[in-house]
């Protein structure tokens, strides 16, 4: 699916921190327990860090001890994409912002039970955190 935002390396470059940039657009992954949000517990909406989509509510937010931001679900399901990745030898579920195409993190299916069973296990590079919105 083509994203809504298209903008030239050079402005992605621009625009974007240099781990934001390794992150979304070039599909990095930040060291876990390192990222500004993967122990925040704040209030509000996670927003793509590339073009400002609110991605996550906070109250989907849970701790998975994995050392990433972890959520049971989008805020809006239409805000990502989910894509098949087979990059480094293994096989995994990519999450993209569909707006964008920027890279978010993955899904995986060791989430709470009682909340879906599934974990949207997203770089905190990839998110800025709204506290003044409301999911």
């Amino acid at each position: 699916m083509a994203s809504e935002v298209s903008k030239t390396d050079a402005e992605w470059r621009e625009e974007l921190t240099p781990e934001q940039y390794e992150v979304l657009r070039e599909g990095g992954t930040e060291p876990a327990f390192t990222g500004r949000y993967w122990n925040c517990h704040d209030d509000g909406v996670y927003r793509c860090a590339g073009c400002g989509t609110a991605l996550f509510a906070a109250d989907t937010k849970f701790d998975s001890g994995t050392g990433w931001p972890s959520f049971t679900e989008p805020a809006v399901a239409q805000a990502v994409e989910t894509r098949d990745d087979s990059s480094w030898g293994m096989t995994r579920t990519e999450v993209v912002c569909r707006n964008c195409g920027g890279h978010l993190g993955h899904l995986f299916p060791d989430g709470p039970r009682d909340r879906g069973g599934m974990r949207y296990c997203i770089n905190s590079a990839s998110l800025e955190l709204d506290r003044n919105a409301q999911a």
